[in-house]
């Protein structure tokens, strides 16, 4: 035990909650990338996009690897609204009104004519998908706002591969002890929100990929 330990007890407690909470921060953004990658191909499948992978950059901050994620999320985000705008603009208004209301099992059941309205705009693929994510537009949105109140965080300006050596070496007594309290209420507070977003975010886009592999088997 150090003399930091024996002279300020909560010091060990304090630091295996750090460290808990920076690994759950590197695990939520690990995830939400592979995810975004997910999506990143779906959408470059269906809605004829390039964009490219993103990658978790543990040698980058963690408000860059953030800034990252956002601006691809908001890439795809607009992707989708483009297309949504050109589907309400060269659609019958009722054939475009359906398109809002349709679960996957209406999609399955089209009929021929309203198939090939659909299909003078873009694949029925890229209906479905653009018709879910519109619906649940606001789950992107969550996802990028939470991402950005990380952003701007306590520990936004450290690299992400060392997040945790670098928190954990700054408890070394009471006067680092009432900033890193500080910094630990934040850090919950940004998970509060970030733990649920992503989650959300997550799910809606593997709901997307079982929707779309659901549909090749028809």
């Amino acid at each position: 035990m150090s003399l930091g330990d024996v002279l300020y007890p909560g010091n060990p407690e304090r630091r295996e909650n750090v460290i808990r909470r920076s690994q759950e921060l590197i695990d939520l953004m690990k995830s939400n990338f592979e995810a975004t990658n997910s999506l990143i191909e779906i959408v470059n499948e269906h809605l004829h996009s390039s964009f490219s992978p993103i990658t978790l950059n543990k040698n980058a901050t963690v408000k860059e690897n953030c800034d990252v994620m956002i601006e691809r999320v908001n890439q795809i985000q607009a992707k989708v609204e483009e297309v949504d705008e050109k589907l309400k603009k060269e659609l019958e208004p009722t054939v475009y009104e359906k398109l809002q209301h349709m679960s996957l099992k209406d999609f399955n059941k089209l009929s021929a004519v309203v198939k090939v309205a659909i299909k003078s705009v873009c694949q029925i693929a890229a209906a479905v998908i653009v018709k879910y994510l519109m619906k649940n537009i606001i789950i992107l949105t969550n996802i990028t706002s939470t991402c950005a109140k990380v952003a701007v965080g306590t520990f936004a300006s450290i690299v992400l591969g060392v997040l945790i050596d670098v928190i954990v070496s700054a408890i070394v007594g009471h006067v680092e002890r009432a900033n890193l309290e500080s910094a630990l209420a934040e850090y919950e507070e940004a998970l509060k929100t970030f733990r649920p977003a992503s989650k959300e975010y997550e799910m809606a886009i593997y709901e997307v990929m079982f929707m779309l592999k659901h549909m090749k088997k028809k």
